[in-house]
């Protein structure tokens, strides 16, 4: 489709607009923890790197990165579990409610995590009596971190098919074997993608997680929201703030490349 000068400068305007109203936050908190001020000003009145140096000395911060990644971590590989399973049991066989099954697995990622984060915690310390600790945060992460995996996954076993597996099977190959030797080497990519992206979402994620963890377990956003309107803390939030997004960045940044590597080579 081609189109008009005027409509590509309109379109190309729009564009431009549209990032800088989501980026320019996002840099003024860049440019915030160079600040010399103790409190959130613009412009900065000057510029230093004392507070990065205090960032990465704070004991409570990196606690609270140590915590994040070990949830990340755990409902990461959760989700690659019960995802790649969920999704071959949607696309390669056929039973009744199939289709619900499929809107079930997905709709956690859909339904604001406010309504999510109360469900859940009625569930632990009502129904269940369970405790809130860093386990009913990894369960909690895993039910919006699966629909990553099963979605990456699913799109490829539909592109894929299943001839390679059934002349697998047509040669004596058990159902392990087949996964081991056919389907897993063709999935790599997909789980990989799928298991970054789950990463990254589980890593920042806060409002589910404060209705799930208890006051002994302190994830990194949990962190910079407790400590955001204290004295003197609010440029070391500002660095722990850009840390956050860089590490947000990295494994979305890879995921990207991996799904369009996987488009070039077919």
């Amino acid at each position: 489709m081609r189109l008009s000068r005027p409509a590509r400068g309109i379109l190309a305007g729009i564009t431009a607009l549209t990032l800088l109203v989501i980026y320019l936050p996002l840099m003024v908190v860049f440019v915030n923890s160079f600040s010399t001020s103790k409190s959130l000003t613009w412009p900065p009145p000057g510029l230093t790197l004392e507070w990065w140096g205090k960032a990465f000395r704070s004991e409570g911060a990196l606690n609270a990165v140590l915590t994040s990644v070990q949830i990340a971590i755990v409902a990461t590989a959760v989700s690659l579990l019960l995802g790649t399973l969920i999704s071959f049991a949607l696309q390669r066989f056929e039973f009744f409610g199939r289709d619900a099954v499929s809107l079930l697995v997905i709709l956690p990622i859909a339904l604001p995590g406010i309504i999510t984060g109360i469900a859940l915690n009625n569930a632990f310390r009502t129904i269940l009596g369970i405790q809130l600790s860093i386990v009913t945060v990894i369960v909690a992460h895993a039910t919006f971190c699966i629909v990553t995996v099963f979605n990456n996954v699913i799109a490829r076993l539909r592109r894929l098919g299943t001839n390679l597996e059934d002349a697998s099977a047509d040669l004596g190959a058990g159902i392990w074997t087949t996964f081991r030797l056919v389907s897993f080497p063709q999935l790599r990519s997909a789980l990989l993608a799928g298991a970054l992206l789950a990463f990254a979402l589980s890593f920042d994620e806060i409002i589910v997680t404060t209705f799930t963890a208890s006051a002994g377990v302190k994830t990194l956003p949990l962190w910079i929201l407790d400590n955001l309107f204290r004295p003197n803390q609010a440029p070391v939030v500002n660095v722990i703030a850009v840390v956050l997004v860089l590490v947000s960045i990295v494994p979305i940044y890879i995921a990207q490349r991996l799904a369009g590597a996987e488009k070039i080579t077919r």
